[in-house]
């Protein structure tokens, strides 16, 4: 092996750049052991790591490359790799890789600084820095403007749940959302995303609505209560509030969906991941009244949700077949998987309630969308400070992407 040499380049960004600097190296017959490049504004940040086969040739090419630099007005400096140091660094590229996601309406410096402290307590080396969302600009206001970017990082954490205990405190103190990720081959092929309804897709519960409808919203939202304090089994609970919606007219649930209000972002994220070719379902422990009405309206793949029995147009106050439990819900996740051929590393469930933990545990990507902190706390990601299609960030997806 000959010389190892780390080439830096800054300044402002013009054409040909790196066309002529790996030209130079090319000349040289030298080999890019690794290189990287970004630019920020209008300034260039070029870094290539070369090897140099024969010792003592390397004054000739980096001779050229300074001249080039003084030609267009940049800064350039040569840092000596020797093989231990090269050998040291090939052996850190093996470790574990995460990816963190940062979003918010707004992003400050305390914030960026704040996540980034918590990776260096914890050993955990920051790679690159990527932004997703398009820029903002200082004179027009676009209060529906998302900010995100995505923080690639390396290294095994001295401990990964005290980590993610001090992120996730992080984003509720700072107000934004932090969440991470394995970076690994399953994150660029996922194919199947399954969506929760209440209080997910839609700002609501059905079943609260209905309660309305029977004029039964009390008693409805007591057996609720009773059931989120653990002091009812959510099977039986449920059992008893569909019966207290006994006597609701048809005609009358013909007309809720079109009533209730979408969660911000929902149209935007069905619609680019069905574009992108993802499969989409809703696993829901609603209701197909409504769940059917937003397959249609969102043209989705599938909608599995409890079936109210009818008869002669009036609500029995009975469920028709099982009842979608949370248990259920990861059934159907797996069974779908199956179906469209894929693991369950390649999918990705979203929801915001306990009864979701059973399939956003087993998905590739779960996330809790303005969950409950117990929800938040098991789930690998979390969106609560931005719409539901801030999960199109946690995909990596750049926002001119978004708009091709």
């Amino acid at each position: 092996m000959g010389e190892v040499i780390l080439i830096n380049i800054t300044g402002k960004d013009k054409r040909r750049l790196t066309s002529t600097f790996t030209g130079i190296i090319a000349k040289a017959k030298a080999n890019i052991l690794d290189i990287g490049q970004s630019v920020i504004h209008d300034q260039i940040s070029l870094g290539v790591l070369i090897e140099i086969p024969e010792c003592g040739k390397s004054a000739s090419i980096l001779k050229n490359i300074l001249f080039e630099g003084h030609k267009y007005e940049l800064k350039v400096s040569f840092t000596p790799v020797n093989l231990n140091e090269y050998e040291a660094w090939i052996t850190e590229q093996d470790k574990q890789r995460r990816i963190l996601t940062l979003m918010g309406k707004n992003l400050s410096a305390k914030q960026v600084s704040d996540v980034c402290g918590v990776m260096s307590d914890h050993d955990i080396n920051i790679d690159t820095i990527n932004r997703l969302s398009e820029r903002i600009s200082l004179k027009k206001n676009n209060p529906d403007h998302i900010t995100a970017i995505q923080i690639f990082v390396s290294g095994t954490p001295k401990s990964a749940l005290k980590m993610r205990e001090d992120i996730m405190n992080i984003s509720k103190i700072a107000g934004i959302d932090v969440s991470f990720q394995i970076d690994d081959i399953y994150r660029k092929n996922r194919k199947l995303v399954v969506f929760d309804m209440d209080s997910t897709l839609i700002q609501t519960e059905v079943i609260d609505e209905l309660a309305k409808i029977a004029g039964k919203e009390k008693e409805v939202s007591k057996i609720t209560k009773l059931a989120m304090e653990g002091k009812m089994d959510f099977d039986e609970s449920f059992k008893q509030r569909v019966a207290l919606l006994k006597g609701i007219t048809l005609d009358e649930i013909k007309k809720l969906p079109a009533k209730l209000p979408l969660s911000e972002g929902a149209e935007r994220v069905t619609k680019i991941l069905k574009r992108l070719g993802y499969k989409i379902a809703i696993i829901s422990g609603g209701f197909t009244c409504v769940g059917e009405y937003l397959k249609e309206k969102l043209d989705l793949d599938y909608a599995f949700a409890n079936e109210l029995d009818i008869k002669d147009g009036i609500v029995t106050g009975k469920i028709r077949g099982e009842i979608i439990n949370g248990e259920k819900k990861a059934i159907i996740l797996r069974e779908l998987a199956q179906r469209e051929n894929l693991s369950l590393a390649q999918t990705i469930a979203v929801g915001d309630g306990a009864n979701d933990l059973p399939m956003i545990s087993i998905a590739g990507l779960g996330v809790a969308f303005e969950a409950k902190p117990a929800v938040k706390e098991k789930a690998d990601s979390a969106i609560s400070k931005v719409g539901l299609d801030g999960l199109l960030y946690l995909l990596g997806i750049h926002e001119r992407e978004l708009n091709e």
